[in-house]
């Protein structure tokens, strides 16, 4: 485990040597990614404060922010080349941000079904908090090893969807990224396999309850954990430690 955990520290900051100029991202490490999408280019007073912007001088676009601000997968177009995930659902494990400011976000993950989804509307686990030993870039993977479906909704072997990943950081903002999947039989050879190199907790980065409030308004607040979220997203984040 330690070995494990200081190989990912150290590929953590090879690539943040390499990219250079990329402010902000995250990475779908399993089951796959749609697309490399840290690219950060162009400048914030060129695009007029957007987000996105095409520059006519290259004929481009330009990101000034950074592509994985851009809803809903970080400026990457649907892949063609598609992930096998279970249709009973599966793992999915993530890196949630090589930058520093972040010691805290929270983090969604939804699914969108069809080849081209029209949305990303569907909650497949309650979204929850993690964070960092500090406010420079996390150090580490965390890892969900059995994601669920929708309630009320079931696919078949061959049906397409994509899974969303959200991490929005403590000054509100979102970072974006996907992997389009296609389903296929639980135990499907073509699904691959999971273990404890590509899904696992690091110990620097925790997990903490999100809370609703009630009750406010006499001046008296009441402060209850929402069952979902212990119920399904803790006990799938401990599983992953002891894998």
């Amino acid at each position: 485990m330690a070995l494990r955990q200081s190989l990912s520290r150290w590929a953590a900051w090879m690539v943040l040597l390499c990219l250079g100029v990329a402010h902000a991202h995250t990475v779908i490490t399993y089951p796959g990614y749609r697309g490399n999408n840290l690219l950060t280019n162009g400048s914030i007073a060129a695009a007029d404060g957007l987000g996105v912007a095409y520059d006519s001088k290259n004929g481009s676009l330009v990101y000034p922010y950074g592509m994985e601000w851009i809803y809903p997968c970080g400026g990457m177009p649907t892949s063609t080349n598609r992930t096998y995930w279970p249709v009973g659902g599966g793992a999915l494990s993530m890196q949630p941000g090589w930058f520093p400011g972040h010691e805290t976000a929270l983090i969604y993950v939804n699914l969108g079904f069809g080849e081209v989804p029209e949305n990303m509307s569907h909650p497949v686990v309650s979204p929850f908090q993690i964070t960092g030993p500090s406010n420079n870039p996390y150090p580490g993977t965390f890892c969900l090893p059995q994601v669920p479906l929708p309630a009320n909704i079931s696919v078949s072997p061959g049906d397409l969807a994509t899974i969303q990943v959200v991490e929005i950081a403590k000054h509100g903002a979102a970072l974006y990224n996907c992997v389009d999947i296609i389903f296929a039989a639980n135990g499907d050879s073509k699904i691959a396999e999971v273990n404890t190199d590509n899904c696992f907790n690091s110990s620097d980065i925790s997990f903490q309850y999100m809370y609703t409030t009630s009750g406010i308004g006499s001046g008296a607040a009441m402060l209850k954990a929402p069952q979902h979220t212990l119920l399904v997203v803790v006990p799938l984040l401990l599983a992953a430690a002891f894998m």
